[in-house]
């Protein structure tokens, strides 16, 4: 449900999307999954040698000397979700944007850290302080 129009690579960079899928279990309780995809360069292959023993050594030398060009840059999409009982989707893509940031810049700060803090909420006591 993540990436409904399938898992494919793409020759550039698309933009990030986000979309709310609800999933109702078998006590017909809902569950909202916000998905935020963005897409992340893949490490481009390096030709493997399948020679043995030096047979053949000549034959992929021509073959790698005759290779015309590299293969493209390519793109893998990539999923961030966050799975909720209340529908809230303007929050959930706030929160799984500022991951999402965090992570594309590299910042100093632990991820764990910032979903920590993310998730974490002070609930008053009743009656006030005591």
């Amino acid at each position: 449900f993540c990436q409904p129009s399938g898992w494919q690579l793409f020759p550039e960079r698309n933009p990030p999307t986000f979309f709310v899928a609800v999933l109702t279990d078998i006590n017909s309780e809902r569950h909202y999954c916000a998905c935020f995809t963005f897409w992340e360069a893949l490490e481009s292959p390096q030709p493997q040698s399948h020679a043995r023993n030096g047979e053949g050594q000549e034959e992929e030398e021509e073959e790698a000397a005759s290779s015309p060009v590299q293969p493209a840059q390519l793109f893998a999409p990539k999923s961030l979700v966050l799975v909720s009982r209340l529908d809230h989707a303007e929050v959930f893509r706030n929160s799984l944007g500022l991951i999402y940031t965090i992570y594309v810049d590299g910042l100093s700060v632990s991820l764990e850290n910032v979903i920590g803090n993310l998730l974490t909420c002070t609930i008053p006591i009743t009656g006030g302080a005591q």
